[in-house]
């Protein structure tokens, strides 16, 4: 009975193995991939037209002021700020306002819709002596993936003869990276 019950347990392994010598195992690979374009955020905004670059805001001011400085500030109140991919180099191209050249004392300038126009410009520094040309370019330092303050200054000129009122300007802005 012995020989019986080896018979079979031999034959049960031999069977296994069989199987196991039938199984077969194949090796391979996956391809995965991802392609990243260089992108930028201006103010927390993606885009490619359309964004906000902030606003500069002179206040109120009576109709005979001499001067009004104010920067130029993000949807969120602070400066602006410009996120772009690591590696790139950002710049910022301040471009034609709507009434540049309309009035002496800039070279830009706000109006009022009735004719009348007071004169401003752009600077880079606080202390108002780099003023930013039309077509003026910021060339921010290479990014690290890290969002950059841009500091952007403006000065407003009063003039003699202003009537009270609103005097607004929009100018075009270009982000190259």
């Amino acid at each position: 009975m012995r020989t019986h019950v080896t018979c079979s347990i031999l034959a049960g392994l031999g069977l296994a193995l069989a199987s196991q010598a039938q199984a077969a195992t194949v090796t391979g690979t996956i391809n995965s991939t991802l392609t990243l374009t260089a992108a930028c955020q201006v103010n927390g905004s993606a885009g490619t037209s359309g964004l906000n670059f902030g606003s500069l805001n002179f206040g109120t001011q009576d109709a005979l002021f001499g001067t009004a400085n104010a920067q130029v500030l993000g949807p969120g109140g602070g400066a602006m700020s410009i996120l772009c991919s690591n590696g790139t180099v950002p710049s910022i191209r301040v471009r034609a306002g709507a009434h540049d050249g309309q009035s002496t004392g800039g070279t830009r300038a706000l109006a009022d819709g009735s004719g009348n126009f007071v004169p401003y410009d752009f600077y880079t520094d606080a202390g108002h002596t780099q003023v930013l040309a039309i077509d003026g370019t910021i060339t921010l330092p290479t990014s690290t993936g890290v969002a950059q303050t841009v500091n952007l200054y403006g000065q407003a000129r009063g003039k003699a003869g202003l009537p009270a009122g609103t005097y607004t300007d929009t100018v075009a802005v270009e982000l190259t990276f």
